[in-house]
This record gives structure tokens, sequence and C-alpha cells, in this order.
């Protein structure tokens, strides 16, 4: 005898119930298997950051300390020196040499710059004041493109000084700049400018950027390296290296009268730099900012 059901239609009802099922899984399965392809064709789909094509990588390299010191020009002699403000490595002094660098702390970003930069100390109505923003570029500018492409890393221990701090006028020698943050109808000059209230003196300085690829100093700490000329390095120094520029920017403004340096007038700002960089990190900043035409941040990766 045929077995009825109590309930009418529910053999029908539950066939159709199971093929609903059935449909829904497969739905459920194929979002899961095309989930990850749809989000890689989202995320190829995004539009990225173009490269910037400028020759560059930096360090920002806040105010350490203030010495009459100097390791380049009087090594060994504490005091000898004017007022320097320091920045980069927290230990140099009149007696540092490579190896102090290297097993020192630093205040730069990136904290593998190791190296030590300073300049004469500024001051205002007599009151020394530092800088509050400090970077240091390193640039493939300068020098011609297919130069550029051959560009080699700065030597580890290389000392390199730029400006002249006994000038007794913005002559050649002086080859600072001064200028305002944020007002740029007040022209660079050589000299001290009166920078308008609410903005800040900024002084840029290029040091030489062409070596003689023997000397990492000498007697004089400058001819050892040389500036380009008709944008190629000179015979005498054949090897170009990446142009360090020093940008600092210092919280004064209004008459220049009341600023003064440690070495004298703002024509006899310079600056020194001593090379620390862990030879992997500057082979590698060189390699992948300076000679491609990249531009960089400070962990030597496109900005």
């Amino acid at each position: 005898m045929e077995r009825v059901s109590p309930f009418p239609g529910a053999g029908r009802r539950l066939r159709i119930a199971t093929l609903l099922s059935a449909v829904l899984a497969l739905l459920g399965t194929y979002a899961v298997l095309n989930a990850t392809p749809a989000a890689s064709a989202r995320a190829e789909a995004a539009p990225r950051a173009p490269i910037v094509r400028v020759a560059e990588f930096l360090a920002d390299c806040p105010y350490s300390h203030r010495l009459p010191d100097d390791p380049i020009i009087f090594p060994g002699l504490p005091g000898a020196s004017h007022m320097h403000s320091f920045f980069g490595s927290t230990v140099t002094n009149a007696h540092t040499n490579l190896s102090d660098l290297l097993n020192s702390s630093s205040t730069c970003n990136p904290r593998v710059d190791l190296s030590s930069y300073w300049v004469p100390t500024l001051y205002h109505n007599d009151v020394a004041v530092e800088p509050t923003i400090v970077t240091f570029y390193y640039l493939g500018e300068g020098v011609r493109s297919d130069i550029t492409a051959r560009i080699e890393p700065l030597p580890l221990g290389l000392r390199i000084v730029a400006g002249n701090a006994r000038a007794t006028a913005p002559d050649a020698s002086s080859n600072a700049r001064w200028s305002c943050l944020h007002a740029g109808h007040v022209g660079a000059s050589k000299d001290f400018v009166n920078c308008p209230s609410g903005t800040m003196l900024e002084s840029y300085l290029d040091f030489p950027q062409c070596w003689n690829g023997r000397d990492l100093d000498s007697p004089d700490h400058k001819s050892h390296m040389a500036y380009p000329v008709n944008q190629a390095c000179p015979s005498t120094h054949p090897v170009p290296v990446p142009k360090l520029r020093q940008v600092l920017r210092y919280p004064v403004s209004g008459d220049p009268s009341r600023i003064r340096l440690a070495s004298g007038a703002g024509f006899t700002m310079h600056g020194d730099f001593f090379n620390a960089w862990p030879e992997a990190e500057m082979a590698r900043r060189v390699r992948d900012c300076i000679r491609p035409v990249i531009k960089c941040g400070a962990d030597g990766t496109p900005s």
C-alpha cells in the first residue's frame, strides 16, 4: 500500500529546499574562491604615486650640542676654535675620530647615519640660537646626467669643509646663501637678510662633489675636493660623489644687524662634514636613489 505523507506537498517542498540549499552553497563557494582575485584586481586598479625624478636622499639631524671645538681644523685641540653647533653624532669634540663616530649615537633620522655635521653657532642679540629644522640633502644634481649615472658613494671617513670662515667680504669663497622661509619676495644673499615677522631665517650651503679618489682629508682640508666645472668633475678630481646640501632654519627674523655667527658676518657661514654612514647604507642609497634619479626619503626608499 502506498504510504501517504501526513503533510500534503511536504516531499515536493523538501526537494525544493534541498535544491535551494545546494545553489546557495555553490554561490558561497564561488564568492570565497573569487574574493582574493577581486581584491587583487582592486589593488592593481588603485592609482600608485608616481616616482619623483630627482636624484636625492636625505638625513634630518637635529641639534646635538655646542663646543668651541673642530676635529677637522683643530684636531686634538679643545677650545681652539670659535663656537660650533653640532648635529648628528652626539659625541663629537676636538678628539673625535672615525671609530668614535661609528660607536656613538646620533640625532639623525635615519639613525644609521652616524656622521657628524657642524657649523658656526648663530647669535641673535648675543644669545645663541640653534636651528629648529636641520636637513642634509644628498643630491645628484650639479653634473651632467651621464655623470649622475656613475656617481660613487661617499667614502667612509671622508672629511669635507665648505664655505670660508675667514671671509672678509661676500666674495666667491663664501658660497652660503641666506633667505627667508615662506618669504620668497626677500632675495637671497651671501649675508644675513631681514626676514618678516613670523618667518624663519634660512641658510643653504652646497659642499663640493668631486673627489680626487685618494685622500679622505688634505692639509688645507679642501684640496682633496672640488666643485664641478661646466657640469663635470675636473681631471684632478675625477670621482663624482653625491653633493651634500646643508639646509638650516633658525627661529629668527627682523633686523639683521642683531644677528652674527661665531665666525663673524653671514658671509663667513661654513659647514664641516665627517662621513660615518655605514658603507652598505651609503652604497644602497647611491644605487637606488642617486644613479636612477629617484627622490628618496630618510629611509632610502622612494618618497
